[in-house]
C-alpha cells in the first residue's frame, strides 16, 4: 500500500505542490507530513488535498480550514 496526497485549488482543479511530497507507507505518516507542512502548502497555492491510498479516494481536507482553527 502507498499513500499519497493530491494538492488542488479551490475549485478542485489539481495544482503543484509548494513543498515536494513522498509517497508514504502509512496513513498516519502521510498525515503527519501534511501537519508539518500545510501551511506552505497554503502560501502555495493549495486550497485543499486529497488522501488516497493506492488509487482509491480516502478524504479530501480544506487547508483553509486548518488555518482557520
Amino acid at each position: 500500500m502507498v499513500w499519497t496526497w493530491r494538492f488542488e485549488k479551490a475549485d478542485g482543479t489539481e495544482t503543484a505542490p509548494a513543498v515536494e511530497p513522498e509517497e508514504f507507507t502509512t496513513q498516519g505518516d502521510a498525515e503527519s507530513w501534511i501537519g508539518e507542512v500545510w501551511k506552505e502548502l497554503l502560501d502555495g497555492g493549495a486550497e485543499q488535498v486529497t488522501l488516497f491510498e493506492d488509487d482509491t479516494q480516502i478524504y479530501v481536507m480544506s487547508l483553509r480550514a486548518a488555518s482557520d482553527a
